[in-house]
């Protein structure tokens, strides 16, 4: 454990930078699932202040044991921010239960605890907004699709 309260992490997509939506023909099943969700999330909330967060998982600590007492939360979907991204606004994520090691767990502290990841999600895209990740994030996409505008659209795959 790393001393913190919640252990949360994911991985960030600003969907501003997403200028296609075709999936490509040798794309894997779980490549085009990913894509159709993305498109989804651009389609409700727009592209201009949001950010679809991927891989996400939340875990929570309820004893002071690695053997028992943690519960894994997995989470998808979209954060929207300020006008300036200055500050997370909303969440509109999918969360899943994903492994737990708690014989007392429930379905009510189940439910309480996806809902707390929600919350968590906007307290931890805040840190990463102020760490300077988004933009390091924005930077990276510029130039991956600056190599792609320069070599029509293929850049190599597995990027």
């Amino acid at each position: 454990m790393n001393g913190q309260w919640v252990d949360l992490e994911f991985e960030c997509l600003p969907l501003r930078a997403v200028t296609r939506f075709d999936v490509p023909m040798d794309a894997s099943p779980v490549y085009e699932q990913f894509l159709l969700r993305v498109k989804q999330a651009i389609s409700k909330h727009g592209s201009h202040n949001t950010y679809y967060v991927h891989r996400g998982e939340c875990t929570y600590h309820l004893t002071n044991s690695r053997e028992i007492g943690s519960v894994i939360l997995s989470f998808e979907g979209t954060v929207l921010t300020d006008q300036d991204d200055r500050k997370a606004k909303a969440v509109d994520v999918v969360v899943d239960l994903k492994q737990e090691t708690c014989p007392w767990l429930t379905e009510p502290v189940v439910d309480f605890l996806a809902e707390s990841v929600r919350h968590a999600v906007l307290v931890e895209f805040d840190r990463y907004i102020a760490a300077g990740d988004l933009e390091r994030t924005e930077q990276r996409i510029r130039a991956v699709q600056a190599k792609s505008d320069e070599s029509d659209g293929f850049v190599g795959m597995y990027l």
